[in-house]
């Protein structure tokens, strides 16, 4: 497949994600579900009634109580996810200081589309059900997740032919996609999140009020965040709603970057008391490295 190169593909067999929250699937697998059953760790007691597995019967408790109890237990489920991945202009941004793929730079909009297929794979190879979202100021592409393995190539197949166009209104989006996305499950967003903060964290809030798990993907290129130029530079609103400026770097450099820090801070903190993972990420960094970082802390956490 074009977005899952033979080294990528060989990196993730040895990557693992296992999800924090309870969720709700239908297939047994190796996350907690809020769902009783039969499994390994146990949850409470109940009263027995007829038609209980007497196998269940707790029978310490009853010797102790002469009360006739059986054990419930936390089912184990598949993970339910719904990868998110921003196709705006701005993400079409493409750095000199890039990860080279097939000899070339790539911008943001292509390393989501890398990380995007990535997580994908990782997810159907360890059994889990997987979806894709697409948006730039609208929904493009809402497929609902599935564990079948030709849903690999769906997405895939999906991102490949996706291209980075229009401005993005992204608050209003993952407001509809948190009423649109079924169950609680995982939802990761893939984003340069060029939006007013205060919005975009709102939106956020509605995934979290729908008991989602949610991972954010923070795509920033290397130039966007140390603003490296020197001499005169004509810049390019890349969703087409501003002209284009010619401006010299050397006088807005300093408060360029102090708007910078205090738009990350404020994202960064914002997941932060929605329990949320913030990832931030570079187009320098390699895609499996990135992944692979991030699964490492997610694991000492775990």
């Amino acid at each position: 497949m074009r977005l899952l190169p033979t080294e990528v593909m060989g990196g993730m067999k040895r990557l693992e994600w296992l999800a924090r929250l309870r969720k709700q699937g239908i297939h047994a697998g190796r996350h907690l579900s809020p769902d009783k059953g039969v499994s390994v760790e146990f949850a409470e007691h109940r009263e027995y009634t007829v038609g209980d597995d007497p196998r269940n019967l707790d029978w310490r408790v009853m010797a102790k109580s002469d009360r006739n109890v059986v054990k419930q237990f936390i089912e184990e489920t598949n993970l339910r996810v719904t990868i998110v991945l921003d196709a705006s202009g701005s993400m079409s941004f493409q750095g000199k200081m890039a990860t080279e793929v097939e000899g070339r730079m790539i911008s943001k909009f292509e390393y989501g589309r890398y990380l995007a297929a990535a997580l994908a794979y990782l997810f159907i190879k360890q059994g889990d059900s997987v979806g894709l979202v697409t948006f730039d100021a609208v929904v493009k592409r809402f497929l609902r997740a599935e564990s079948r393995p030709s849903q690999l190539l769906h997405i895939c197949e999906e991102l490949y032919q996706l291209q980075a166009a229009q401005e993005t209104a992204l608050a209003p989006v993952l407001h509809e996609v948190a009423e649109r996305v079924p169950r609680r499950g995982l939802v990761i967003l893939i984003s340069d999140l060029f939006d007013e903060p205060e919005e975009v964290l709102s939106a956020l809030h509605h995934f979290d009020f729908r008991q989602h798990e949610l991972v954010v993907f923070h795509v920033l290129a290397e130039e966007e965040l140390n603003f490296p130029f020197r001499n005169f530079q004509r810049f390019e609103d890349l969703e087409e709603m501003e002209p284009m400026l010619q401006v010299d770097p050397q006088a807005v450099r300093s408060a360029y970057l102090e708007q910078l820090k205090k738009f990350v801070t404020q994202l960064e903190g914002g997941c932060g008391n929605l329990r949320a993972d913030y990832v931030p990420v570079t187009t320098k960094m390699p895609v499996h490295d990135a992944l692979t970082r991030y699964l490492g802390r997610r694991a000492r956490k775990s």
